[in-house]
Formats: C-alpha cells, structure tokens, sequence
C-alpha cells in the first residue's frame, strides 16, 4: 500500500497498533516512522519490530500521509497545538484520545482538516482488539477504508457515528476491567476449592475466551448458549440461580451506566 503511517507517541495502544501491522503485513515497515519523547522505548521498538524513527514528531508529521496520535488526552492539546503548522488539510488525523469530540480538533487544527476519532482497548496488545472509529466530513471513503483496515491488523474495526462514540466506551473501552475482574473472582474460588492459583487463572481465561467464541462463530443469541450449558436440576442452573438472586445482570448494566455517565462528563469538560 502507497502510503506513509506516523505514530507520535508510543505507549501501549501505540506500539500494540505498530506490531500487529508488522506481523501482519498490511505495510511495508519504511512506511511506518514513529516519535516519543522516551528514546528507549523507540529503540526496543525499533528492535522488534524493524520500524525506524525520527527525531521529532514534527518530522514524522510532515513525512505521513496518515498520522497517529497515540498521546494520553491531557497533553493532547499542547501536542496539536505544537503540529498545527506541519499538518495540511491531506493528512489524516487519527487520534487515540478516548472521549475528546471530533469539534476540538477541528477548533484547534482547522474545519478543512481530515480527522478520525478512535476508541480502541487493550486487547489490541494480543491482536485481539475492537476498535469503533468515526470521521468527519473531509475524510473521503477511501482514508477511511485504510484506517479501518489498520485497526483489523490489531483486531476488530467498526465505523460508529460518533453521537454513539461516548455511549459504547462501557461497551469495548471499559469492558476488559469487568472481564479481568471477573476471571480473577472465578480464578478465586478455584483456589478457595483447592485447584492451584496459576491453573486456576488459566482454566478461566480459556472458558471465558472459548464462550466469547461461540457467540462469534455461532450467531446464537447468548441467552441460547447459556440454555445448553444448564441442564434441568444441574449444577450450572444452580450457579446461574444464585447470580440472579445477587443481581449480576443488574450489577452489570449499573456499572455499564456508570461508565457511559462519566464518559459523557468528559466529553462535556472537552466541547466548552
């Protein structure tokens, strides 16, 4: 593909996003450049991964055709502000920022400017991610065609209209807390029962990671799957019995809600 990706900033999602395009393919690695202030982590990249950098973020800005901010959102601003005048309206902005609206970009950089919001989690760092992205009006079809095609080297993409960008970060962006909280309470009562801990924490990793499978490759409604485990007076309808009398849908969707509240709260405090 004829294109040049920039990355400034390195950090988890950055570096997770970098290795799973290399891995995969999808570009040749002297079309990816990168910049961090931290010049170790951009050499231990470099090592794994064969992808050169640069010695400023501006460098890489006016060398991509797309570039990636993977910055944490409260230095993003003075990051912006610092790239404005490399950044023309050809270049495609994509940003990491979870929660910072598409219009304070365009205040800072400019209406005519390409951008992509992006909200991707942390199982980016496996290949096992799920990114929802959205644009404004002067990404064409095409860019954003190639940005969602980066983001399926790390995982799963989908295009979301961003009015529902803040209401799905309980949904994907949260949502591997509750998971990993949820393995660990199960790995838990595994030890409580006698079953060692390191065991304990793979046996649940694999029937959580199996399930979540079988509602992918089987199309079920999870409601369906969760009917074939629980055979009449069995030992799974008895567990299923006391996490319904304890609430756990509930607890849940609660939590879910709490999630979505403050999400919008930070949104909010980014569109004054």
């Amino acid at each position: 593909m004829d294109i040049k990706i920039g990355f400034v900033g390195t950090g988890n999602m950055g570096s997770a996003l970098i290795k799973s395009l290399v891995k995969s393919n999808f570009i040749p690695v002297d079309r990816i450049s990168m910049f961090d202030v931290d010049k170790y982590k951009l050499e231990q990249l470099k090592s794994e991964t064969g992808v050169g950098y640069m010695a400023s973020a501006k460098e890489v800005v006016l060398w991509s055709d797309v570039i990636i901010l993977a910055v944490k959102p409260n230095i993003l601003k003075n990051v912006l502000e610092d790239l404005m005048p490399e950044i023309d309206n050809k270049k495609v902005i994509v940003s990491f920022a979870v929660g910072i609206p598409i219009s304070f970009y365009e205040d800072i950089l400019g209406t005519d400017k390409k951008i992509v919001r992006t909200m991707p989690n942390t199982p980016a760092m496996v290949g096992e991610g799920m990114t929802l992205i959205c644009e404004n009006r002067n990404v064409t079809e095409l860019e954003l065609t190639i940005v969602k095609k980066l983001f399926d080297c790390a995982g799963k993409c989908e295009v979301l209209p961003e009015k529902l960008m803040t209401e799905v970060t309980a949904l994907t962006g949260s949502s591997p807390a509750y998971v990993f909280m949820f393995i660990e309470a199960m790995a838990d009562a595994a030890v409580l029962s006698g079953i060692p801990r390191d065991m304990s924490y793979r046996l649940a990793a694999q029937a959580v990671l199996g399930s979540a499978k079988m509602v992918l490759e089987t199309g079920l409604h999870p409601g369906v799957l969760k009917d074939q485990v629980c055979s009449p007076g069995g030992t799974t309808i008895e567990a299923v019995s006391s996490l319904e009398k304890n609430g756990f849908r509930y607890t849940i969707m609660e939590a879910m809600d709490e999630c979505t509240k403050k999400a919008r709260l930070i949104g909010e405090a980014y569109n004054k």
